[in-house]
């Protein structure tokens, strides 16, 4: 490139990022530019700024006096022809200014829902490309059920891939029936699910991890519980505690009922 030349490509980029002018004959029609806004609706109040768009095109925006609309702002846009001394309306709308009052982004309904949200009577349709399920006739990733025919799919459309299940073996772990819940912390150490009679191991790779307590006096009863977690209703739990009367903790008398009183 010579010395003292300018790139054509540079000059072009400058000429196309330079503010445009202010055009001073459609800065003044200011009332021109209220007629206009009060022909398209109600609530024009005073006069807040006009702006170059680009030569020859101005917009001039006027506060929304309605109520409801804080913020808004009516805008008119005005231009003219070259050499022309007359500005021309070309469209005015109601826009929202940088601090208005707007309601909130709009969210698809599959990125609101949350988990167990799905009620009585209510129906959640699962996607065709959910990535936690793979066809059924494929087979199947989990090593443990290759060779049971209805773990393999046979008798359903979809299967959970391993990805779904790793999700939701993390969640369950993570949640109100893993190790760290409160009520398993607070058992004794040993009475972890996994050695209790009442686990029902679920199926596939999922055995090693997860089960069904069966229960009927536990808080987790028909729930599934990861094999560490664990309450007081353990089957052994006589061996982890000393649960007879002497072993039992007893509180302090509040009334001595054992003396007689003569009347």
């Amino acid at each position: 490139m010579l010395e003292g030349v300018p790139d054509s490509s540079i000059a072009t980029a400058k000429t196309r990022t330079r503010k445009p002018k202010l055009d001073r004959v459609l800065a003044d029609a200011v009332e021109q530019a209220r007629e206009a806004a009060e022909e398209s609706g109600d609530g024009i109040g005073e006069h807040l700024s006009v702006e170059a768009e680009t030569d020859r095109v101005v917009t001039h925006y006027f506060e929304c006096t309605l109520p409801g609309y804080r913020g808004w702002r009516w805008a008119v846009v005005l231009t003219r022809a070259p050499r022309a001394r007359a500005a021309t309306v070309s469209e005015s709308a109601l826009l929202p200014g940088p601090d208005a009052l707007r309601s909130p982004a709009w969210v698809p309904w599959a990125d609101r829902l949350q988990g167990g949200e799905v009620g009585t009577g209510e129906v959640l349709p699962t996607e065709e490309d959910d990535d936690r399920l793979m066809p059924a006739y494929q087979l199947s990733d989990d090593d443990a059920v290759e060779d049971i025919a209805y773990e393999l799919g046979l008798g359903r459309e979809r299967v959970m891939n391993r990805e779904g299940r790793a999700e939701t073996a993390q969640r369950w772990y993570d949640g109100d029936r893993g190790p760290t819940a409160p009520i398993a912390e607070a058992a004794p150490a040993p009475a972890r699910c996994g050695t209790c009679g009442f686990f029902l191991p679920l199926a596939g790779s999922m055995r090693q991890a997860f089960g069904a307590c069966g229960n009927l006096y536990s808080s987790e009863d028909a729930r599934v519980v990861s094999a560490d977690h664990g309450c007081g209703a353990h089957s052994q739990i006589s061996e982890f505690v000393d649960t007879t009367p002497q072993g039992v903790d007893k509180s302090e008398i509040v009334y001595d009922d054992e003396g007689s009183e003569l009347l």
